[in-house]
């Protein structure tokens, strides 16, 4: 994973480039409205040199109504320019998150594997949130800002250069105090969206297993857990809060000695006759134009650092090689017939720790392959393989002899079923989970694999029939209803290749016996993989591989293995007799 920080130079070719167009129309008008407003000062002065001393109410009126017109121009650009900016940022936000959720997406299983749900949830949609102060209205009253504070500082010179050079001493001390700040606050906003996407993830897992919370009367240790994360939230929050009280009191202490030392000086000139009242009065003003960017970049300079510590964590993302490499995997498989050859296949979760052992087998087009063995030997490791979920350490995969690990990902899997151990299912209604991965099926496609799976028989007594609402990982329906439906959802892809990987655990005696039926007729020429540990569901494999300690210790059919009075025959006859 890249560690390396996004420049100043990338963030403006990526994102502020591109956006030059409305960017540089919110400049103007900010320009437009900074101008306007310096005619307070001016008239200030005017005010105070020329009308008042002279009582002239004709000047009066029109420098009121000069000033009016200012105001109202200051109030419609700075409306336009929120609107503008604040619609842009957040369009960018959006667009941002779905980058990062279509990568992430795009990512090995193994990935997932590695990362807490909840924690890839808060980098898709927290860690972009920063960048809103890039093409927001935050960069742009900096520039804005910036080029006020040097038009005001060349009238602050025009009026002074003793009260300016006073100002500008103390304001470029304060300068280099916030630049060292902002470098040291930039890896603590960093950190802080690593512990925000852990504690959202520890939070999502927690009330995700309610129910076993609840059922080990765990409540107190999941409370002591939460409340240890936000602790460390606090703790980051708190060291941020301090780097920018440090800028913000240097700021008031600078700033606070600059004003002492123009009213020592103006008031000294003013004495001598060498300033008006006027022109004091509008170098006051006016260095409020100036001052006002340097004060802001408390608050700017954090957002902006923030973004870019968000950019930071978006960028590690964006540099992860996705899983369907098109450079590496360059093959379709437009007419697959789905013959499988394992090529002395090893696989390895951890480097150094093997789980399968130079495997070795073919599963011809159209066969029944089912795999059999203790817990952990290999088996689902294998149907993993063959799903294109891992990839192996060592050797080779083929379909219809081509290099699995060469095929599109997209060319392969529109041709494969899966049925996995964890029946997962959305929130929604029951024919939305069936018809997941083809939407657009016909009534009569869905009603087929509704029977096919015997899914109706507890549909037809629910009230609302297919549009049952099942709730979350579809806790509404029992453990055997939930595996039905995944077999459904499965039978409507029509795949080529099929995987079943404990299919029918959660099935009772009478619902496994009709599936088992119905499964005879669907899996007729389609290569299938078939995973059980109930092993009266695979009499009429074509082969059964015996998988112990990642190696194929025994093959053959059902018969074959019977006669051999080996590894299969004791693990059949044990679960005859119970």
């Amino acid at each position: 994973m890249s560690k390396k920080k996004v420049s100043i130079s990338s963030v403006f070719k990526t994102i502020i480039w591109p956006r030059r167009g409305i960017l540089s129309i919110g400049l103007l008008l900010i320009i437009i409205s900074r101008a306007a407003s310096l005619a307070l000062p001016w008239s200030s002065k005017y005010l105070i040199d020329e009308v008042i001393v002279n009582k002239d109410m004709d000047k009066l009126k029109l420098l009121l109504l000069a000033v009016g017109a200012a105001l109202v121009i200051q109030s419609v650009t700075s409306f336009i320019l929120t609107k503008l900016l604040s619609i842009e940022a957040q369009y960018l936000i959006s667009k941002l998150r779905t980058q990062i959720q279509k990568k992430i997406l795009s990512l090995p299983v193994s990935y997932f594997d590695n990362n807490k749900s909840g924690a890839l949830v808060s980098r898709i949609m927290n860690d972009v949130e920063g960048v809103r102060n890039l093409i927001g209205t935050g960069l742009v009253q900096l520039l804005g800002g910036t080029l006020t504070a040097v038009v005001a500082l060349v009238l602050l010179i025009k009026i002074s250069w003793i009260m300016t050079l006073c100002v500008l001493v103390p304001v470029a001390i304060f300068g280099v105090v916030a630049l060292k700040a902002f470098g040291y606050i930039r890896p603590i906003f960093k950190e802080r969206s690593i512990i925000n996407a852990d504690v959202t993830g520890r939070l999502t897992e927690t009330l995700n297993g309610v129910r076993v919370i609840k059922g080990f009367n765990a409540e107190k240790q999941e409370n002591k857990v939460f409340e240890e994360g936000t602790e460390r939230i606090f703790t980051n929050i708190k060291k941020s809060l301090t780097s920018t009280a440090i800028i913000t009191s240097s700021s008031t202490l600078l700033l606070g000695l600059a004003s002492v030392g123009i009213m020592g000086v103006g008031g000294y000139l003013i004495m001598q006759g060498a300033m008006s009242m006027g022109d004091f009065l509008a170098f006051t003003l006016y260095l409020g134009f100036m001052i006002a960017p340097i004060v802001q970049m408390s608050n700017i300079g954090s957002q902006l650092t923030e973004a870019f510590a968000g950019l930071d964590r978006m960028e590690e993302i964006m540099n992860m090689t996705p899983e369907n490499d098109e450079i590496i995997r360059n093959q379709t498989l437009p007419d697959l017939r789905g013959e499988v050859v394992f090529d002395n296949v090893s696989f390895s979760y951890e480097e150094g720790k093997q789980v399968l052992h130079q495997v070795n087998f073919r599963a011809p087009a159209g066969s029944v392959t089912a795999l059999v063995g203790s817990s952990g030997s290999g088996k689902s490791t294998i149907a993993g393989l063959v799903a294109t979920f891992l990839n192996p350490s060592d050797g080779k995969i083929t379909v219809d002899g081509v290099d699995l690990s060469k095929i599109n990902l997209d060319s392969y899997r529109q041709h494969l079923g899966v049925v996995l151990q964890d029946d997962f299912l959305f929130q929604g209604t029951i024919r939305e989970n069936i018809l997941f991965p083809r939407p657009n099926a016909t009534e009569e496609e869905l009603a087929h694999a509704v029977k096919a799976a015997y899914v109706d028989q507890f549909t037809d007594k629910f009230e609302h029939g297919l549009d049952t609402i099942i709730g979350e990982r579809g806790v509404k329906l029992s453990g055997g209803q939930r595996q039905r439906v995944t077999i459904a959802r499965a039978i409507l892809t029509n795949p080529k290749i099929f995987i079943l990987d404990e299919a029918t655990s959660s099935l009772d005696t009478e619902s496994e016996s009709m599936i088992q039926k119905s499964l005879g007729e669907l899996l007729k020429d389609r290569t299938t993989f078939v995973i059980a540990h109930r092993l009266s569901t695979i009499r009429q494999a074509d082969q059964i591989l015996v998988i112990e300690d990642g190696n194929i210790v025994e093959r053959g059919n059902h018969d074959e293995l019977i006669l051999k009075k080996g590894r299969y025959y004791d693990l059949y006859t044990f679960q005859s007799r119970i």
